[in-house]
């Protein structure tokens, strides 16, 4: 049975992380908010702290810490801004955690090192433009010549896609095998052939950079591009998505966290009918419900975490968390946004941003319709 239980370097990483969010994140979260500016300097910054590499070996240039302690990070980061959340993300569960778990020894001093330091930014890339929830129809497709990989094709919707160095992605190499027959490969952002597209003006996560990406002949080594074994990317595709859903869920539970705290504070200071509206009952269900809502999430990241870190079969775990957590977020937000009636609805109280950010945890590394399907094949498996 998982037991969840807190340390004090479980407590320390809250507190800088917190306090982090607070004096160095928070100042310019809006103005970026406005103006999609990619937070580069808060990025290096944090990679200074180790949370670019955190579950990363210390052997790696990591922090060597537990999936508990990322959560935990996550959700501090991500109340303050999603979009500083979603880039130490991607870099942490999906590149970081697929090259300690499946690169060589050279690879990881390559690859594994910068980017676990924070000195390089990692993206993760599958989804295209036909093939999204259904990612076993890759048309990006990589031919052997020569003792090389040649790779054409093109990548939608990727996160940290213009300003990564460090790209996983999936290619088709054997056709008639389809899912059996994909491989990942690691592309570096200097290589001929290899074009980023222009940054996508999104709904929320703004200062967060995504693009569409395109393969044109990129030649990469066999021996020190290809990650894992020929043939096996999906199945390395699926097992990084596992893990990358605690990951999405803790951001969720940080945008709802964020816009429960701002609907308390302005229930506290807003007056109705000669009374701050925290008096009405009408406005303290709100609050009640927001409040069951984000310590249930909060239990199942945790949940999720934990087995992780024990090494058990997350799969139906991390489906939970992130199916759960990310309803919640767009559902505490709309209400942080009534507690705030009018003055939600504007820019200016904030809160409005709680929404636009959440509605991509619904939709991202995996819809909250992919995560149905997923727990209910898990619960029939189990029966």
């Amino acid at each position: 049975m998982t037991t969840l239980q807190f340390t004090e370097t479980h407590e320390m990483i809250r507190r800088t992380a917190r306090e982090f969010a607070q004096d160095v994140i928070a100042p310019s979260a809006v103005e970026r908010d406005l103006t999609g500016e990619f937070p580069h300097e808060i990025i290096r910054q944090l990679g200074e702290l180790g949370f670019m590499g955190m579950m990363v070996s210390p052997d790696w240039g990591g922090s060597g810490l537990d999936t508990v302690s990322y959560a935990i990070a996550m959700e501090e980061i991500c109340k303050v801004d999603a979009s500083v959340g979603v880039v130490m993300s991607v870099n942490n569960s999906l590149v970081c955690w697929a090259l300690e778990k499946y690169g060589t020894d050279e690879q990881k001093e390559r690859f594994l090192r910068p980017l676990a330091s924070g000195q390089k930014i990692g993206a993760f890339c599958l989804s295209e433009p036909g093939a999204g929830s259904d990612a076993t129809q890759q048309a990006t497709f990589a031919v052997q010549q020569n003792g090389s990989w040649v790779i054409n094709g093109a990548k939608n919707w990727i996160t940290n896609g213009t300003t990564a160095s460090i790209y996983l992605v999936l290619a088709q190499t054997d056709r008639e095998k389809r899912h059996k027959g994909i491989t990942c490969f690691i592309v570096e952002e200097d290589m001929p052939g290899f074009e980023k597209g222009k940054k996508e003006d999104k709904m929320g996560i703004r200062s967060s950079d995504t693009c569409s990406l395109s393969f044109t002949n990129v030649k990469v080594s066999h021996a020190t591009n290809v990650l894992g074994e020929v043939g096996r990317g999906f199945n390395i595709a699926m097992e990084i998505l596992n893990g990358g859903r605690i990951g999405i869920a803790a951001q969720a539970l940080g945008i709802a966290q964020g816009a429960f705290e701002a609907a308390v504070k302005y229930s506290k200071e807003r007056k109705a009918f000669d009374r701050p509206i925290a008096d009405l009952q009408a406005i303290q269900f709100k609050i009640a419900e927001m409040s069951v809502k984000i310590e249930a999430a909060r239990l199942l990241i945790l949940k999720a975490a934990t087995m992780k870190d024990n090494h058990e079969n997350i799969i139906k775990a991390a489906a939970h968390a992130k199916l759960f957590a990310s309803k919640i977020a767009v559902e505490v937000a709309l209400e942080a946004i009534q507690v705030h009636g009018g003055y939600g609805y504007v820019r200016e109280y904030l809160v409005e941003r709680f929404l636009r950010d959440a509605k991509i945890t619904e939709i991202y590394e995996g819809t909250s319709e992919v995560q149905h399907i997923v727990i209910a094949r898990e619960v029939l498996k189990e029966a």
